[in-house]
C-alpha cells in the first residue's frame, strides 16, 4: 500500500525542473520530492543547501527517495537554470499600484498546453516558506506563475503549492509519443543574451532613470509571454540590439 509501482515516467518529466530556493525545514523538501514523485517529475534542483539529508526529508520523501539522492545542491539561482530555456517563478503575494508591474502571473493549467511539442528545459522556481521568491529573484524568471486561492489567506504551504503545480502539469499534459511539430524553446545562451540586450536597451534608452527598470521588465516579460523560438528570438535581439547602438551613438554625439 502507497508503495511505488514500476512504470515509465511521463515524457514531460525530461522537461521540468523544479527548484527550491533556500528552503528553510528538510521535512519540506522530503515532501516536495514526494510530490514531484506523485506526478512523475524527479529533477529537483536545491539553491543554498549542503550535505546529507536529514532523517526528517528521508522520512516525509517516502518512496520517493530516489528524487533526493538525485537531487541537485547548487549555490545560486543562475546556476540551478543554467541548462533552462524557460525559468517561471512562482509568487502567491498579492500587490497593488505600481508593484503590479512584477504581477503579471500565468495560472498552473496554462503552462503545459502552452509549451506542449517544444523542446527545452523549463524551471519552475519557489521561495523559501513564509517569503516567497524576493523581487531580484522573481526578475531572473520569465515568467510568472500563481495559484489562485483564497484572497484571505493566499500564502500556500511549499510542498502543497509544488504539488499542485505537478498535477496541473500531470494532468494538462499529453503524454503520449511526441507529435513532432512545434519548435523547441530558446537554448540557455540565447536566453541570457536577449535579457543582456534587453538590460542595455533599457539601460540606453532616454527616458527618466526611475522608468528604466519597468521598461526593462515589461520588454522581456511581453516578449517570453510568446514563448519565441530561437530564429524568432534572433531576428528580436537584432533589433534591440540595433536600437541600443542607435541611442548610446545619439548620446556620444551629444558629449
Amino acid at each position: 500500500m502507497g508503495e511505488r509501482r514500476g512504470g515509465s515516467l511521463p515524457i514531460f518529466n525530461e522537461k521540468v525542473s523544479i527548484v527550491l530556493v533556500d528552503p528553510e525545514h528538510d521535512g519540506n523538501i522530503g515532501a516536495v520530492a514526494r510530490s514531484m514523485m506523485n506526478f512523475g517529475i524527479t529533477d529537483l534542483r536545491v539553491v543554498g543547501r549542503k550535505g546529507e539529508w536529514s532523517e526528517e526529508a528521508r522520512r516525509r520523501a517516502k518512496n520517493a527517495q530516489a528524487v533526493l539522492d538525485r537531487a541537485t545542491l547548487v549555490d545560486s539561482l543562475m546556476e540551478a537554470c543554467a541548462d533552462c530555456s524557460l525559468v517561471i517563478g512562482t509568487s502567491g503575494k498579492r500587490e497593488e499600484g505600481e508593484k503590479t508591474a512584477m504581477r503579471h502571473f500565468l495560472l498552473p493549467d496554462e503552462l503545459p498546453e502552452r509549451l506542449e511539442g517544444v523542446e527545452g528545459k523549463v524551471a519552475i522556481v519557489f521561495g523559501p516558506e513564509g517569503k516567497g521568491l524576493l523581487n531580484e529573484q522573481l526578475r531572473m524568471c520569465d515568467l510568472l506563475l500563481t495559484i489562485p486561492t483564497w484572497e484571505g489567506y493566499p500564502i500556500l504551504n511549499l510542498s502543497h503549492a509544488v504539488a499542485i503545480i505537478c498535477f496541473s502539469w500531470f494532468i494538462n499534459s499529453h503524454t503520449g509519443a511526441p507529435s513532432g511539430a512545434g519548435g523547441r524553446m530558446l537554448e540557455p545562451a540565447l536566453r541570457d543574451r536577449f535579457r543582456d540586450e534587453a538590460t542595455r536597451l533599457s539601460k540606453s534608452i532616454p527616458t527618466k532613470e526611475h522608468k528604466r527598470r519597468g521598461i526593462e521588465e515589461t520588454l522581456i516579460r511581453v516578449i517570453m509571454r510568446g514563448l519565441p523560438k530561437d530564429d524568432e528570438i534572433h531576428r528580436l535581439i537584432g533589433i534591440i540590439s540595433e536600437a541600443a547602438d542607435s541611442f548610446e551613438d545619439a548620446v556620444l554625439d551629444e558629449s
